[in-house]
């Protein structure tokens, strides 16, 4: 079992005057977030803001939107 200070953490960042943050080296150790790589930013006014790297958000949604190949099985 992982210790739960490996899988959590709490920093707080602040927004640059282009609207910028800078995601915290702990977040990009976690999330193997490389310079380069593509997030997807999603929000909802109630629950807030989320990233998530695209590769990740595409394996999900294919759960949510099936691409219609397996349609007649």
């Amino acid at each position: 079992m992982k210790n739960s200070q490996e899988d959590r953490f709490i920093v707080s960042v602040k927004v640059g005057p282009k609207g910028q943050i800078t995601i915290p080296v702990e977040a990009r150790n976690m999330f193997d977030i490389d310079v380069g790589d593509t997030l997807m930013v999603m929000g909802d006014k109630n629950k807030g803001i989320a990233l998530l790297k695209d590769d990740a958000f595409y394996k999900l949604m294919e759960e949510f939107v099936p691409d219609g190949s397996d349609k007649n099985k």
